[in-house]
């Protein structure tokens, strides 16, 4: 905590720090008055990259005016502007939380392994720093840019919650939190405690045969056709022996029990502790042992 008094707040994403979900969130977090924001965000779009880390090759950060906050453009992935955010290398203390968001579109079941957005608090999880990820449902047709900062104000009481935690050290630090706002989240119903579920939009490879403008695929593998977010363009101009194929949705299989995309869609926050280990089921472990000891009688007969 820094010689103000106030807790400082590290904000990352993975749209890109010019993200409209990124500015609402920094707006809330500056108008409440209460904390020093970070922010340590990528300087382009770098959605469902999931905690890919930039190994080879260096890192650039650019110094950028967001009101109220001291903020660089990193050339990285969202883990990198964490780790990067958290060194000391780019502000002179360390964040006592750091928030990941907020995402164009929700991060619930199987999605929560593919986004980067999760993966900019999962960073700071693995170097023991308190984290929250924060995700809006956008929804062609029915969302607004407006709707995130209703989002952030939504959330700002959880973030304060954890910081007093943070603060009378009593904070949990086994884990980290995955939250989901929904569509509607003017009328939510309120915050709910969930577990990760096995929600995941099915996708599948076209082949490209001309120049195709590329479009965002938001969090929950939806095209949207309406966001700011920068475009791709796919060249028809491929060298020989090449082809181009990029990825369509193909349908979708959703939870039958109570988890997080349940309830989400049911239009709660949903609030789920995610933590870095994937503990499988127990007749998986059964499984394997099985096939292990089948493996260790034919070696020793060979």
């Amino acid at each position: 905590m820094e010689e103000t008094g106030k807790p400082t707040i590290l904000v990352t994403n993975d749209d890109g720090i010019h993200a409209p979900g990124l500015r609402a969130l920094v707006q809330v977090l500056v108008a409440a008055n209460r904390y020093n924001v970070q922010v340590a965000a990528p300087d382009s779009e770098k959605s469902a990259v999931s905690h890919c880390i930039t190994l080879f090759r260096p890192v650039t950060a650019k110094q950028i005016n967001i009101d109220g906050a001291t903020a660089f453009a990193i050339s990285g992935t969202p883990a990198d502007c964490t780790s990067l955010g958290i060194s000391k290398e780019l502000f002179p203390t360390v964040a006592d939380l750091v928030v990941s968001g907020i995402n164009m579109g929700s991060n619930c079941g199987y999605h929560i392994v593919f986004s980067g957005t999760v993966a900019g608090a999962r960073e700071a999880f693995f170097n023991d720093i308190p984290s929250i990820s924060i995700s809006y449902d956008w929804v062609k047709g029915k969302s607004d840019p407006h709707d995130f900062t209703l989002s952030a104000q939504e959330c700002l009481p959880i973030i304060s919650a954890m910081l007093v935690e943070i603060k009378n050290q009593t904070y949990v630090r086994r884990c980290f939190l995955n939250v989901d706002v929904p569509t509607n989240v003017a009328t939510h119903k309120g915050y709910k405690l969930t577990k990760q579920g096995r929600s995941c939009v099915k996708m599948g490879w076209n082949q490209v045969t001309s120049e195709t403008q590329g479009q965002k695929m938001t969090s929950h593998m939806t095209m949207d056709t309406e966001t700011t977010a920068p475009t791709q363009m796919y060249s028809s101009s491929v060298l020989p022996g090449h082809l181009i194929f990029k990825r369509q949705v193909t349908g979708a299989q959703h939870d039958a029990d109570d988890h997080d995309y349940k309830f989400l869609e049911e239009g709660y926050i949903t609030v789920t502790p995610l933590a870095a280990l994937a503990n499988v089921e127990g007749d998986c472990h059964a499984y394997f042992k099985d096939i292990l000891l089948k493996v260790s009688e034919h070696s020793s007969r060979q």
